[in-house]
C-alpha cells in the first residue's frame, strides 16, 4: 500500500513503529478498538528475569493486555494487571502507570515449569491453572480503588478478558494477544515483542466509549449478560475480519498498525487516530522504598532484616538493587 492510499484513510503522518498503541474506528460497523505493537519495551520487560520461554510469552501476553485495556482509561495513575492462580505461573503482575509506563513481573514455581515444557503442557490456561484475574485502578492516595475481579477456570488470558467483558461491561468485545521472537541479521539473541488488538460493538444508541473499569462487583454470574442478546451482523463482519489476523501478523516487525488495520478494513473504512506511545519504566526509587521500610516496619523488624550490617531490597520488577544502613532510619546500631 503506498503512502498516498494511506492518506486517503486519514493517515496524515509517518506509520508508527514499536511501542504504541494505535487507537482507531470502524465508522461503518460501529466499532472501535486499539491496537497495540510492543518491540523494545516488552524485551526489557521480559530479558530482565531470564525467563523461560514459556513464562515470558506469558507474561508478554499479561502485558499486551495491560497495554490495550489501561491505555484506554482516561486517568492519572495506575492501571494494574494481577493473576493469582494455582497453576505452575502461579502470579502475573503487570502495570501501566499512565499514560505510558510498563512494567511486568511473573513469579513461578520453576519445577513445575520444567515438568510442563517436558510433558508438553505450556498453553497459558496450563500453566495459569484456576484462581482469578482482577484489573485495578489505583489514581493514588485520598481516591477510590476501582477493581473488576473474573475467574480463572483453566482458559487463556484472551479468554477470561472475554468472560470479563461479556460479564462486567455487556459490551461484545473481541482481544487477540500474540507474543513471539525475532531474530534480525547480526543480532547475537532473539528479541521478545508482541501485538495485539481489542475491538469493541459501540452502536450509536449505546456506549460512546470505552467504559471505565466499574467498582466492586461479582463478575462471576453469567446471568449478568443479557440472554435475548442477538449478534448484530455489523459486528459478525467485525469479529470475522479480527479474526483472519495470523498471530506472526501481530507481532511481525515490519507491519505496522496502520497498515494491518487498513489490510484488514480497507473495504469498509477505518480511520486511526494519533498513536500513544509506551515505555519499560520502574516507578521503583530509594526514597520510595526508604519511607516504605520507615513507615511498615519497626526498629525490631528492621533490625532482623539485617545482612552484614545492611538491608538489601532487590525490585521484583526491574531487579534494582538497594542498600539501607540502620543510621538512615535513627536505628540503633544492631547488636550480634
Amino acid at each position: 500500500m503506498t503512502e498516498t492510499q494511506l492518506s486517503v484513510y486519514g493517515l496524515d503522518r509517518p506509520e508508527s513503529g514499536d511501542d504504541v498503541v494505535v487507537p482507531f474506528t470502524l465508522e461503518a460497523l460501529d466499532a472501535r478498538g486499539r491496537i497495540v505493537r510492543l518491540g523494545p519495551a516488552l524485551d526489557a520487560i521480559l530479558m530482565r528475569h531470564n525467563y523461560p520461554a514459556p513464562v515470558a510469552r506469558l507474561l508478554g501476553e499479561a502485558v499486551v493486555l495491560a497495554a490495550l485495556i489501561g491505555s484506554s482509561l482516561k486517568i492519572q495513575g495506575k492501571f494494574i494487571l494481577q493473576t493469582q492462580t494455582d497453576g505452575p505461573v502461579n502470579l502475573l503482575v503487570v502495570d501501566l502507570d499512565a499514560p505510558d509506563g510498563l512494567r511486568g513481573y511473573a513469579r513461578f514455581d520453576a519445577d513445575l515449569v520444567q515438568q510442563a515444557i517436558e510433558r508438553g503442557e505450556t498453553q497459558p490456561g496450563q500453566l495459569l491453572g484456576k484462581g482469578h484475574l482482577a484489573m485495578t485502578v489505583d489514581q493514588g492516595v485520598h481516591t477510590e480503588r476501582y477493581q473488576g475481579i473474573v475467574a480463572l477456570e483453566g482458559g487463556s488470558l484472551e479468554d477470561v478478558a472475554h468472560t470479563y467483558f461479556q460479564q462486567s461491561e455487556q459490551i461484545p468485545t473481541l482481544i487477540r494477544l500474540a507474543v513471539a521472537q525475532h531474530t534480525k541479521r547480526g543480532d547475537r539473541r532473539p528479541h521478545w515483542r508482541a501485538g495485539g488488538a481489542l475491538v469493541q460493538f459501540l452502536p450509536p444508541h449505546g456506549q460512546s466509549q470505552m467504559p471505565d473499569l466499574p467498582g466492586d462487583g461479582d463478575y462471576d454470574n453469567p446471568e449478568t449478560a443479557d440472554p435475548n442478546y442477538v449478534e448484530d451482523d455489523k459486528w459478525t463482519t467485525t469479529r470475522a475480519l479480527i479474526l483472519t489476523v495470523a498471530d506472526d501478523e501481530l507481532a511481525d516487525p515490519d507491519l505496522s498498525g496502520e497498515r494491518l488495520l487498513f489490510r484488514l478494513f480497507h473495504e469498509t473504512g477505518v480511520r486511526v487516530f494519533e498513536p500513544v506511545s509506551l515505555e519499560e519504566r520502574c516507578n521503583c526509587s530509594a526514597e520510595r522504598i526508604e519511607a516504605m521500610l520507615r513507615d511498615n516496619f519497626t526498629p525490631e523488624d528492621r533490625a532482623e532484616m539485617l545482612v552484614d550490617g545492611e538491608i538489601e531490597v532487590i525490585c521484583e520488577f526491574c531487579s534494582a538493587d538497594y542498600h539501607f544502613k540502620p543510621h538512615e532510619f535513627g536505628d540503633e546500631p544492631h547488636q550480634h
